[in-house]
Order: C-alpha cells, then structure tokens, then sequence
C-alpha cells in the first residue's frame, strides 16, 4: 500500500501544478489590480525636470480629467507608446501629464523628449520613485486616469497601443467628462 502510494504522489503533484498554470494561463497578464482604483491620487510634489519652470504635484490632478504616464529615457516600451502620446498631444485629446523616473543623469530625460517630442503638459522628476512608489508602480510604462476630482479611476499597466485608447481609454475619458 505505501509503495502504491509512492508511485502515484508525483502524479498527484503533477496534476496539481498543472491545475495552477492552467488557471494561470487563462488570466490576462497586464491586468494588476491597484488599491488605488477609486481614491485620490497620493499626496506628491515633484520638482520639474531639467529645462521646465514647474513640476508636478497632487494638486496639478483637480480640476480636469487627465493621464498620468510614467515614463523614463532607459525604458524601451516607453518608446513604444510615445508616438500615441505625441498624437494624443496633438488632437488635444487629453491632459497628459508626466513622471520622469529613475534617471540617473539629470540631462537624459530631456533629452529624450527632445528627440522624440514631448506631449506633457506637467512634467515631475523622480530619482528617487517616491512617488512611483506611492501610484504603486511595478514598471513603465504605467498611464493613470485621474479624474477631475483627483480621484484615480484606472491603471494602464504597460504601453498605451491604439486599441487600448480606442477601446477602454477613449471611453472612459468621454464618460469621466460627462459626470
């Protein structure tokens, strides 16, 4: 009895494994929950980065509907949703607001958006991710759409693609607008 047993425990392990992935698998990999749904934006004060007069702040968030994209000169998938931002500036779809995070030279933030356009309107420096780690950041990119009570009502985790504007951003915005 205890041999049986022992033969047929690796196949019970087995089998509970792959239950757990096969779960695992079903589940969409760029949806993070945040405890942050539905509250105000955490208390932040950003300094400007290099070559801007003002940062960014809490307060900056009251008053109308906005994104908050965290972003950083070293992040490759920022790279990959900065064309959408600069459109976005462009039809002046929505107040995009920026977070510089975790530059190690003071001058590079700049000088990526000066290569590939900036469609911030307030842009915070962070070298430090205090306030990354206040949002609960686990990566950039990240997006935020804060309402205008300063109340964030979604989470983008990862690049913002046109799908994703068209089909959850876009609304959601038009909606907050509305209330």
């Amino acid at each position: 009895m205890n041999r049986r047993f022992l033969y047929v425990l690796p196949l019970v392990v087995f089998a509970v494994i792959a239950a757990y992935f096969a779960v695992g698998l079903t589940k969409d990999p760029s949806a993070i929950p945040s405890v942050l749904i539905d509250t105000p934006v955490p208390e932040f004060a950003l300094a400007p980065i290099k070559g801007r007069d003002r940062g960014l702040s809490r307060e900056d968030l009251k008053g109308e509907v906005s994104l908050v994209n965290i972003f950083g000169s070293w992040c490759f998938a920022c790279r990959v949703e900065h064309p959408l931002l600069m459109q976005l500036k462009k039809e002046n779809a929505v107040p995009i607001h920026g977070i510089d995070w975790r530059e190690t030279d003071r001058d590079a933030g700049p000088k990526w958006l000066a290569k590939f356009g900036d469609p911030y309107t307030l842009i915070g420096d962070d070298p430090e991710s205090r306030a990354v780690i206040a949002f609960g950041v686990t990566g950039a990119p990240e997006t935020f759409v804060v309402d205008k009570n300063g109340v964030i009502r979604y989470k983008q985790v990862g690049p913002i693609t046109g799908r994703i504007w068209e089909e959850t951003l876009r609304p959601l915005i038009e909606e907050l607008r509305r209330q």
